[in-house]
């Protein structure tokens, strides 16, 4: 688990154990999702600042809009109408509880393969860029992107989202399927 020194040619190199760079890297992904997820709502809130405001049909066909929503509650906007003091509990400290059970699950167990280390890493990134929006925008969290469902399971749109939202749904795909699936012994 520590790092451990080679020697290249006459010169020290130090070099991360294989598994403890397994570990690490994927947050590079958590990163990079929470950077870009509050770098394009930052953009949306400063060009657009309205909530409901059109921005862009992607495809000129009305299949992907850009849209500005604010979302006070979570998917599907389930617990729009619970009080502010319970919601905060509901939608900011209950989420940071999963999220630090998450981690440290990640960090402690060895019976995860790389793929749903990433996986893992993914869901913390989206988590934690919602969490962002819930504790600092006063009128919750930015949505953007809406695709047409074409009346699929009764909804003309889906429910307007966010990068948080894709990372953390995408993310639970491939964990889930990774979990029904076996992985090949090599």
């Amino acid at each position: 688990m520590y790092p451990q020194v080679c020697k290249r040619q006459g010169e020290k190199r130090i070099t991360m154990d294989s598994s403890i760079r397994d570990r690490i890297l994927p947050f590079s992904l958590t990163s990079l999702i929470i950077i870009l997820d509050q770098t394009i709502k930052a953009i949306v809130v400063s060009k657009w600042p309205r909530e409901g405001t059109f921005i862009k049909d992607v495809f000129n066909n009305d299949f992907l809009i850009f849209y500005h929503v604010r979302n006070k509650a979570i998917a599907f906007s389930l617990g729009d109408n619970i009080p502010d003091p319970f919601r905060f509990i509901f939608f900011v400290i209950l989420p940071i509880v999963v999220l630090v059970f998450l981690t440290w699950y990640y960090l402690r167990t060895q019976d995860i393969s790389r793929i749903q280390r990433w996986a893992i890493a993914g869901i913390i990134g989206g988590g934690v860029g919602n969490i962002i929006d819930r504790v600092f925008r006063k009128d919750g969290v930015v949505d953007f992107i809406s695709v047409k469902f074409y009346g699929l399971l009764g909804m003309q749109r889906w429910p307007t989202f966010n990068v948080a939202d894709a990372s953390v749904v995408v993310c639970c795909l491939i964990l889930l399927v990774t979990m029904l699936i076996p992985a090949k012994k090599t």
